[in-house]
């Protein structure tokens, strides 16, 4: 039996384990949760699971869910709010794998603190990869753990890795792909990107995700986290991780072996899978989300347009760079989708203001987590000024067809 502590229980990729947890009960059992701010969705997932620790987002959020399991017989589970919260639920004795599923770098100090505990961690935040993956992977080879891939692409090359070698001794591998969607915006020329409204940003081809992934998505940003995520994760340079438009989005990810050789994981795109196998893993067993070979037969491969998508471009630089550069490139981004998002500023302005911010923010390499989220605050003080800059004075003329 696995006892599993989820940080960001309330959310897609929590709501997703806990139903693979349901589907396997004789494997996994809930230890502890960590949600959010909803506060009714809290209560029913602690009164369904009864995890012996709750941690919610602030003291008010959990207040009134301590009320609601008091009032329902429930006072023996534990409620607790905020970071240290949340490192209690990530590090509590009896967690086996923590799934570390919160949104941004709210979850980064539980995430590093489950690591340096021992635990063995499935990654489905990029945030945390982004802005300190550095550090989280130095701390991982000194516990002897892994670090478990959630989100599909990397969840993908995962797998295909197990077809070949890529450890200190031996590097069997030449690159590897990462597969975009291409998002809304792929066959939409460049100069129609200045209509481009909110509505038509999260509507995404592929995907139902939250609102700043959706965006993320459609200016390629997300890819950009993804190849960041990548170069830490399997210790690979950024000019070995190379991205491809596949609109089919059928074949997650591809290794390419220096035999020439290339494996590619193909699966459903239920995020069930991949948590299955991160909470699985080194095992695989069976289950019941199929593929249909049908949807093979057309598949389209080409390489993104950088200057049409400059925020990709701006993640292998910051790659490149590490540090604070990484960390610049996410806070920035986070809060000039979020004008975006409240319109305020337009869809082209979100890539010319990461980059002001890049420019901004001097090299360096951090040494702790407390220096990255003192960094990540710094980035996000500089960017909510430049954004004032960019404050469109009316809605664009026009929007895209």
């Amino acid at each position: 039996m696995k006892h599993i502590a989820i940080l960001g229980s309330t959310g897609s990729i929590g709501r997703s384990t806990l139903s693979v947890v349901e589907s396997y009960p004789d494997r996994f059992q809930v230890a502890t949760l960590a949600a959010g701010t909803n506060i009714d969705l809290a209560f029913e997932q602690a009164a369904r699971w009864k995890p012996q620790i709750l941690s919610l987002a602030n003291p008010q959020s959990a207040e009134a869910v301590r009320a609601k399991l008091r009032a329902a017989g429930l006072s023996e589970i534990e409620v607790v709010h905020g970071s240290a919260g949340n490192v209690e639920v990530a590090t509590h004795p009896d967690v086996d794998f923590v799934v570390s599923a919160i949104v941004g770098v709210a979850g980064l100090e539980a995430t590093y603190e489950a690591v340096r505990a021992g635990k063995t961690v499935g990654l489905a935040n990029k945030e945390c990869m982004v802005v300190a993956g550095e550090l989280i992977t130095a701390e991982a080879r000194k516990q002897g753990k892994p670090l478990l891939p959630i989100d599909s692409e990397h969840n993908a090359v995962h797998q295909c890795l197990r077809g070949g070698r890529m450890d200190a001794e031996v590097n069997e591998v030449e690159r590897i792909w990462l597969t975009a969607s291409g998002g809304p915006f792929l066959n939409t020329p460049k100069g129609d990107f200045a209509g481009i409204t909110v509505q038509q940003a999260l509507n995404h081809p592929t995907w139902k995700m939250g609102k700043r992934i959706t965006i993320d998505s459609a200016t390629l940003m997300n890819k950009g986290f993804e190849v960041i995520e990548a170069c830490r994760l399997f210790n690979i340079a950024p000019d070995r991780v190379q991205v491809m438009v596949h609109p089919q989005s059928t074949i997650h990810s591809l290794v390419e072996f220096v035999d020439g050789s290339i494996l590619a994981q193909i699966s459903v795109t239920d995020m069930r899978l991949p948590i299955l196998y991160a909470l699985t893993y080194p095992d695989r067993i069976p289950s019941d989300l199929r593929f249909s070979l049908s949807d093979l037969r057309h598949l389209d491969f080409y390489p993104p347009d950088m200057e049409k998508f400059p925020c990709l471009r701006l993640a292998y630089e910051a790659a490149a760079s590490g540090g604070t550069k990484t960390i610049a490139l996410n806070a920035a981004d986070e809060v000039a989708v979020s004008a975006f998002l409240d319109e305020r500023i337009g869809f082209e302005d979100i890539s010319r203001i990461i980059e002001e911010v890049m420019t901004a923010t001097p090299a360096a390499q951090l040494e702790s987590i407390q220096e990255v989220l003192a960094s990540d605050i710094e980035a996000r003080r500089v960017t909510s000024e430049i954004v004032k800059g960019h404050i469109r004075k009316t809605l664009p003329v026009r929007a895209i067809s």
